[in-house]
């Protein structure tokens, strides 16, 4: 397996070094087949899936977790669309990130240049087999793809589907290849592969995150864990409020952006918890809530410090009530995972104390933590979610997938 997994990112910095060299004109044309190719092949796609679901089911995963396995037509042309719009976003590689003309003469310009080649590790999502061979092939990086054994009939697909797409376009079909998942070794072969592979990002739940980050011999970017929060202010427009948090938190509740965490200044916790107790529960939502919520409801589930640090990924929340916006950005250090944080609230003054207060990745003012996402910011399909500070934080899209190069001009310098 060892030598399998490294054979296969051999064959990648081969096939990097010729997309570091391809303009944009023959990355989007690449791009462009390898959508209307996928969106040729849902039938195939659409029956390995079912596949997977089946044996999902037959096993027992949760229907949460089915839910992010599950593939349909319209989920297909979803992804295929993100395709889509990565080639209609500008090419990163070549911008000139800084540049300016030294006192001695010489010229120096900062650029962006292709990562290489990037080894993803993820869990049973399989839109981002499609979302992270566009991201990295549009950055000019190959990638190693690594998913679960849960989705290894729907990762095949797709992945044999834009192979053949690339192929066709005349660039290299080992800029995408599919890491064995049947091995729990394989993963492990890839992160410790320094020297052939040049980042590793796991996207996943914290399980899967710590382990990659704690094993890895390569750099790591860590993405996705979610203990997202929504703080209710004491100027809150309610109405605003409960829009936000009911939005939050039940839009879909199995991504990293979802609420999991929701907090209410107690001047308006007279007024506002029996709407969004009775909110909540219309919707199936479980209330994990202190004191306060435990008195609106009596079927209110008493919450723990494990409550308050959990990502539920389900119709679960955990709900207390703060004296202040301090004690509210302080609950959100202690217990949130840097993903994001929103605050409702009609008070500058407030918003601006919540914003520099709070250290997350994103920050929602008046908005759903839902919009952290890398097609909502612009972005075009994001690779994940970074919730650390080095290289990348927030929604990574192609200027995350590069690094830089400093290119200096001289005629003749010498010191």
């Amino acid at each position: 397996m060892k030598e399998q997994v490294h054979a296969a990112a051999r064959r990648a910095r081969v096939a990097a070094a010729t997309l570091a060299l391809t303009p944009r004109s023959g990355k989007d044309s690449a791009l462009s087949a390898m959508a209307e190719a996928l969106v040729a092949g849902t039938d195939t796609i659409v029956a390995a899936n079912e596949l997977d679901v089946e044996t999902a089911r037959a096993g027992g995963t949760e229907e949460n977790v089915i839910d992010r396995l599950r593939l349909d037509p319209a989920r297909v042309a979803a992804f295929a669309d993100g395709l889509r719009d990565i080639a209609a976003l500008p090419d990163p590689v070549g911008e000139v990130v800084r540049g300016s003309t030294l006192p001695n003469g010489l010229r120096m310009q900062q650029i962006r240049v292709p990562m290489g080649v990037i080894g993803m590790i993820y869990e049973g999502r399989p839109n981002v087999t499609a979302d992270a061979a566009g991201i990295c092939l549009k950055a000019g990086s190959a990638v190693l793809l690594r998913g679960s054994a849960s989705a290894a009939r729907s990762n095949a697909a797709i992945i044999e589907i834009m192979r053949g797409a690339l192929a066709e376009a005349g660039l290299p079909a080992d800029a995408i290849q599919m890491i064995p998942a049947d091995d729990r070794s394989s993963a492990t072969y890839l992160m410790q592969a320094r020297g052939l592979v040049d980042l590793v990002i796991p996207r996943g739940g914290a399980g899967l995150i710590r382990a990659v980050v704690e094993d890895s011999t390569v750099p790591v970017i860590e993405t996705g864990v979610g203990n997202c929060h929504v703080y209710v202010d004491a100027d809150a427009d309610l109405d605003m409020a409960l829009d936000i948090v009911l939005n939050s938190k039940t839009h879909r509740t199995s991504v990293c952006n979802a609420a999991e965490s929701l907090l209410v200044h107690k001047a308006v916790a007279d007024a506002f918890l029996p709407r969004v107790v009775a909110a909540l529960q219309s919707e199936g939502v479980t209330i994990h809530g202190d004191e306060s919520f435990c008195a609106v409801q009596a079927d209110i589930v008493p919450a723990t410090d494990d409550d308050y640090a959990a990502e539920y990924l389900s119709l679960d929340i955990s709900a207390r009530v703060v004296d202040s916006i301090d004690d509210a950005i302080e609950h959100i250090r202690t217990f949130s995972s840097g993903h994001t944080e929103a605050i409702v609230t009609s008070s500058l003054a407030a918003s601006s104390r919540f914003t520099t207060g709070v250290d997350s990745a994103a920050v929602m003012v008046n908005a759903s933590t839902r919009f952290t996402d890398g097609g909502e910011f612009g972005f075009g399909a994001e690779i994940g979610i970074s919730t650390q500070k080095l290289h990348a934080r927030g929604p990574m899209g192609l200027a995350e997938m590069t690094t830089t190069t400093y290119v200096v001009t001289g005629s003749g310098h010498v010191r």
